[in-house]
């Protein structure tokens, strides 16, 4: 991708792309803040704020923002992950500077009225009994615990029940404070505009705002797992689920590339669109194959996320009823000792290339899903991770697979879990 780079003197890192297909452009703000940079009695503190910053400012009151984006033909969305926040704007291109008039604004007036805290506490709390409701993010939130015993990754992102009650509105402010700041953020423009024109624009917007203090960064780094955890839940549940962790590295090592490929031939390639789910599994993939076609598992499924500092390889299987744990257990470490040991074949390292070739293009379609690749990519690495995706993964062969299996899906660096129904017995 032909991006342009500036960086303004308050530290406000600006990435452009021009294109000209149709008359929209798309407009993203990026803060180098999520999970990764809270500590212990303020987890959810990053997502909480995401939330505020809708709330109101004095110039778009509560509501305003979502009326006028969509009154001017536009669509917008904010989100927290471990990583990062963002919030983003696609709009007719000739009304793009109703997006830069909001992200600008929204950076230092946001207003943390202390009703619309306690009114959002709610919200965010509601937010987080609705995921429990589903008996395999107890399990999620379970074995990212144990799979991190410093990071905060292990975390998550929607906080601890206990620390969303306790949080203030001073602490929210604070955080705010800290890290929505011009040094610690990346705006990133996609659409039908000239690159000057843009950059002038932004400037305009962007170039007086305070740069902001330094950044904490976290002090834990995550050591080597040297044995495997285990987890055994007890939930009302339909069903039993599996889950396994490896410990993985982040996007800025050369094997997180081949990892991609490894996950790609065994459960398919991931959806690359923006916030998408994901692609349905691939029926040629060795989880479908061994578990879903054979009868062991409703599905399954490996994953592997770009990011910042190491994370997770993870590994997640239904079980059908009827079907036997240790069943379960013993296929999915033979077809993980198999790629450890011989590597992929030839045919099913073409297939999961040509899947990850397909996702890449539909998921860069548009100029909105292209900005988030862009954001995205730059706050764990670099964007030009993105622009050479797909001469890294070609050159991923059958030896880079294996290795890459060999090293890091091991048992001794996985926390595995298991969460079965109440009545079952062992």
């Amino acid at each position: 991708m032909d991006v342009h780079v500036a960086r303004l003197s308050n530290g406000l890192t600006v990435l452009t792309r021009e294109s000209r297909h149709a008359p929209v452009a798309t407009f993203w703000i990026w803060y180098r803040v999520g999970g990764r940079d809270e500590v212990a009695g303020r987890t959810g503190i990053s997502h909480w704020v995401e939330h505020m910053l809708f709330k109101g400012t004095p110039t778009f009151a509560a509501g305003d923002i979502f009326r006028q984006v969509t009154a001017n033909g536009g669509t917008l969305n904010g989100f927290t992950w471990i990583d990062y926040t963002t919030y983003f704007e696609t709009l007719p291109s000739d009304r793009i500077d109703l997006a830069l008039r909001i992200e600008s604004d929204r950076m230092v007036n946001a207003r943390f009225d202390p009703a619309e805290v306690d009114s959002e506490r709610t919200v965010i709390i509601a937010e987080r009994e609705g995921h429990e409701n589903d008996p395999s993010w107890h399990l999620d939130e379970e074995v990212s615990a144990a799979a991190f015993k410093v990071h905060p990754y292990g975390n998550g992102v929607i906080g601890w029940k206990c620390d969303l009650r306790a949080i203030t509105r001073d602490e929210l402010y604070q955080h705010y404070r800290t890290y929505y700041q011009p040094g610690n953020a990346v705006v990133v423009a996609v659409g039908d505009f000239g690159t000057d024109d843009m950059v002038a624009r932004i400037e305009r917007h962007f170039g007086g705002l305070p740069g902001g203090g330094p950044v904490p960064a976290p002090r834990s780094i995550e050591p080597l797992q040297e044995g495997e955890r285990r987890i055994e839940l007890r939930r009302p549940s339909p069903t039993t689920y599996y889950q396994s962790a490896y410990q993985a590295p982040g996007a800025a090592n050369p094997d997180a590339i081949a990892l991609l490929v490894v996950d790609a031939i065994l459960s398919g390639a991931r959806s690359m669109g923006m916030m998408a789910g994901r692609a349905p599994m691939g029926q040629g993939s060795r989880l479908y194959r061994s578990l879903v076609a054979a009868g062991l598992a409703t599905s399954a499924r490996s994953s592997f996320a770009l990011t910042r500092d190491p994370f997770l390889f993870e590994v997640n299987a239904t079980l059908r009823a009827g079907a036997r744990s240790e069943d379960v257990e013993r296929v999915i470490d033979e077809q993980i000792g198999d790629l450890a040991g011989n590597g992929p074949s030839e045919e099913e390292l073409a297939r999961a290339k040509k899947q990850l070739r397909a996702q890449v293009a539909y998921g860069t379609e548009t100029v909105t899903s292209q900005a988030y690749w862009l954001g995205q990519t730059e706050v764990v690495a670099s964007h030009e991770l993105l622009s050479g995706l797909m001469e890294a993964i070609e050159a991923i062969d059958r030896e880079a697979a294996r290795k890459v299996a060999q090293t890091y899906l091991v048992p001794n660096r996985r926390t595995l879990g298991w969460l079965r129904p109440e009545a079952e017995q062992q």
